[in-house]
């Protein structure tokens, strides 16, 4: 087991936003975390790396390897951060600085985890981008040059480059049409496949859930009221909340009936 949640609890002032939320991801799957907007998914990704904003705290226990990541101090959050847990985020545009180029993106990143050669640097920036897809032209563009696709595959590069051991996907693909999207999904998968990495995969889609995931929790307003194998979960929903999810997704429901059918 590479993480475990036990027991958290997420508050401000005004209201309680994860209430006692436990989960376990093992090592190497892709676990994804389902549930509609303000359900919690992206305040619960935040809580594991120390990113909550101020007027927010945690209780319980977030155990990564055997360490519990709400009692680390900043520095010791330094060493994990970025080697050990990276981020991939929905809003991909406002991860770059509009000034500076991509591969300034990737000198600084590393410099900062101590890869101090600066031609290890580029040569370890231009393998990354050509892993997603992207040559080596895009290594002095700026990040306004490259498209929203090509942007997301960037910043996923970006956060597999020193090979961490979980990602976390908070809704990567919400501002992507439907092709660039599953792209995305499929870099990031052939990259899991490489390197064996763990992956938190936060989600409102389903279509993305039934083909990538291996398990899944379903959260409803802080609370997490169903999790197990996907398959399980999608054919033979137990909580009323999931019922309703998924009877919403109308791609999801027509896939299931061509299986019964034997078409798929």
């Amino acid at each position: 087991m590479i993480l475990s949640i036990e027991k958290l609890s997420v508050r401000s002032k005004e209201k309680n936003i994860l209430d006692n939320v436990s989960l376990q991801l093992e090592k190497g799957e892709w676990y994804a975390l389902v549930g509609q907007s303000g359900s919690g998914k992206s305040v619960l990704s935040q809580t594991i790396g120390q990113m909550l904003s101020p007027n927010l705290t945690a209780e319980g226990k977030i155990n990564f390897n055997g360490e519990n990541t709400l009692s680390l101090r900043r520095s010791d959050l330094k060493r994990i951060r970025g080697q050990k847990i990276a981020y991939i985020f929905q809003d991909y545009q406002g991860s770059f600085t509009p000034f500076r180029t991509i591969g300034q993106h990737f000198q600084e990143y590393q410099k900062v985890h101590g890869v101090n050669d600066r031609i290890v640097r580029k040569d370890n920036a231009i393998q990354a981008l050509e892993s997603v897809g992207l040559d080596e032209k895009f290594y002095k563009r700026y990040p306004f040059q490259l498209s929203g696709g090509q942007l997301q595959r960037t910043s996923i590069a970006l956060s597999l480059l020193l090979s961490p051991e979980l990602v976390i996907a908070d809704e990567i693909t919400t501002a992507l049409d439907s092709i660039s999207a599953h792209r995305i999904l499929q870099v990031l998968k052939e990259k899991q496949q490489e390197t064996g990495c763990t992956i938190l995969f936060i989600t409102h889609d389903w279509r993305h859930v039934r083909k990538y995931a291996d398990r899944l929790a379903v959260m409803k307003e802080g609370k997490i009221v169903e999790c197990g194998d996907k398959t399980k979960v999608l054919t033979n929903p137990q909580h009323e909340y999931t019922k309703q999810l998924i009877a919403a997704a109308p791609v999801l429901k027509a896939n299931e009936l061509a299986v019964k059918e034997g078409v798929l």
